[in-house]
């Protein structure tokens, strides 16, 4: 199968994705905007869509991040929906495919930055996919907003401090807010961008921020192991 992902950082790194991709023997290939790579003009060559997370937003302006096409993107994800790719879009990803489904993005109630469970709902419980999950799943988080809805799009996962954690489009496209493929390595490049004292002050302040000291302590294997299961489930 042939994995396609599109990084937007240096810091937002994808992770159990990628591990699951090439331990299955997949052939991947990657757009990374923040070098100006250009992304795919087809989807011929690709069966498996995975968009990664950033600081943007789908409706960013490019002054910020000059490199970063938000429209191009939901171009390229609608391009995937049509020709019946699997498609998971992680945090930023999550947001634009719902952008490209005919969803608003939102603002999350909350800032979550962490580990954190979130809890499935009925429907997430009797997915075929989602289910390997269990009831409740411990799993990362680094966000301040949340994908929009669609009238037939169906929340799989909520947490304390976000209602869409997991959200299926269709079949074969999922939405996931929440980061299941954190390890040491993700969670340290993304502390280095935030910066540490700016997280220790959001620690003390905000509800969902933790102590940097529980991130980088906490062991993200469970977590991997269990997104291996949907992939695994999902593609096959």
């Amino acid at each position: 199968m042939k994995v396609h992902f599109v990084l937007h950082e240096t810091f937002e790194v994808p992770g159990a994705y990628l591990k699951w991709a090439q331990e299955r023997g997949h052939q991947v290939t990657t757009t990374k905007v923040y070098e100006n790579e250009a992304l795919p003009e087809t989807v011929d060559e690709i069966d498996f869509l995975i968009v990664m997370g950033g600081p943007q937003s789908p409706d960013e302006d490019r002054e910020t991040f000059s490199y970063y096409d938000p429209q191009a993107e939901i171009e390229l994800i609608q391009k995937a929906m049509k020709a019946d790719c699997y498609i998971v879009g992680v945090c930023l990803g999550a947001q634009l495919l719902s952008v490209a489904y005919g969803a608003e993005y939102e603002h999350s109630p909350e800032r979550e930055i962490g580990v954190f469970s979130i809890t499935l709902t009925e429907a997430g419980l009797k997915d075929n996919h989602v289910k390997v999950f269990g009831q409740t799943l411990n799993t990362g988080h680094w966000h301040g907003d949340m994908p929009g809805l669609t009238e037939n799009a169906v929340v799989l996962a909520t947490s304390q401090g976000c209602p869409r954690q997991i959200i299926r489009f269709s079949p074969k496209h999922y939405a996931f807010q929440a980061h299941l493929e954190f390890d040491p390595e993700a969670v340290e490049l993304l502390i280095a961008a935030d910066g540490e004292e700016v997280l220790e002050e959001q620690s003390q302040k905000l509800t969902y921020v933790q102590k940097l000291e529980a991130i980088r302590n906490y062991n993200y294997r469970e977590m991997n192991a269990k997104l291996y299961a949907f992939l695994d489930s999902l593609t096959n």
